[in-house]
């Protein structure tokens, strides 16, 4: 059985669309994850550009699962009303793609590990604002768990979601980011199970912090997707390789799917995307 709602970071095949665009239909992916269009960030795209990869999109039968936006990915200490109109900028841009979806993250700050009850003040303002003007347009914001953001470790996702979480702020599930703040994921996925409406494939070792093929890894992905499947999931599962550097790739057993790949972006779209490929043909 294939799994049809895959979608994936094409960005991280290469720059360019049209060859993100290629490699998705090879791997026969109908979906996919903006973030870097042609080198631009999807926030950044002018209505001329946002018109063109629509058609694009429309000419390669590939849609949006969601729009990889950086919003939330920014200081407490920045200027929010700049980054208000850059979200704003995003929910067009994802009304003009006919996205629903819109990733985004509950921001930094410099005291470390350590967030005061003052600065857990301010991200819920600054989300709670996010997702009352998300209500209004009818897009849904998910939040990624990532380190270093207040919602980086399970218990502060919690929060984010027992205070805020309603049908327009729902939580995206990364097992590799759970993993990088030494998160044990089958907690994670217990604390959290009831918000999760979208998955990142993303598996990394938990001593060093790795990014490594899904299944290859601490993330325990291939029991989260049990979990999910077992409870009614049926939403995206997007490929975010992070494999560019990765180490020791020689010394994996490929099978004959995973032989011969082509060196670069492509080939470690692929090698993840096959990863996930195995897992599901033992959970489903």
């Amino acid at each position: 059985m294939k799994y049809e709602k895959i979608s994936g970071f094409s960005d991280e095949i290469a720059e360019d669309i049209d060859t993100q665009f290629r490699v998705l239909k090879k791997l026969n992916i109908r979906y996919f994850e903006p973030r870097g269009i042609d080198g631009k960030s999807i926030a950044d795209l002018s209505d001329e550009e946002a018109a063109g990869l629509k058609q694009k999109m429309k000419e390669n039968g590939i849609t949006v699962s969601s729009i990889g936006s950086p919003i939330g990915k920014v200081r407490l200490e920045d200027d929010f009303e700049e980054h208000f109109a850059q979200f704003k900028r995003v929910v067009e841009i994802a009304r003009m793609l006919d996205a629903r979806y819109i990733r985004m993250f509950s921001f930094y700050h410099q005291g470390g590990e350590v967030w005061s009850g003052e600065e857990r003040k301010e991200v819920l303002a600054r989300l709670g604002r996010m997702v009352a003007y998300a209500k209004e347009q009818k897009v849904v914001l998910l939040h990624e768990n990532e380190k270093g953001i207040y919602g980086d470790t399970a218990e502060r996702c919690a929060d984010l979601m027992k205070e805020l979480g309603c049908d327009n702020f729902r939580a995206v599930f990364d097992p590799a980011n759970f993993v990088q703040c030494g998160e044990d994921t089958r907690k994670a996925y217990e604390a959290v199970k009831e918000h999760i409406a979208y998955v990142h494939i993303k598996d990394a070792f938990l001593a060093d912090g790795r990014v490594v093929p899904a299944g290859s890894g601490d993330g325990n992905v291939e029991y989260v997707l049990e979990k999910l499947f077992e409870a009614g999931y049926d939403g995206f599962l997007s490929i975010e390789p992070h494999l560019g550097s990765f180490a020791g790739l020689e010394n994996l057993e490929l099978d004959d799917k995973m032989a011969g790949l082509p060196q670069g972006g492509e080939g470690t779209f692929t090698l993840a995307y096959r990863a996930l490929e195995e897992i599901l043909e033992r959970v489903l």
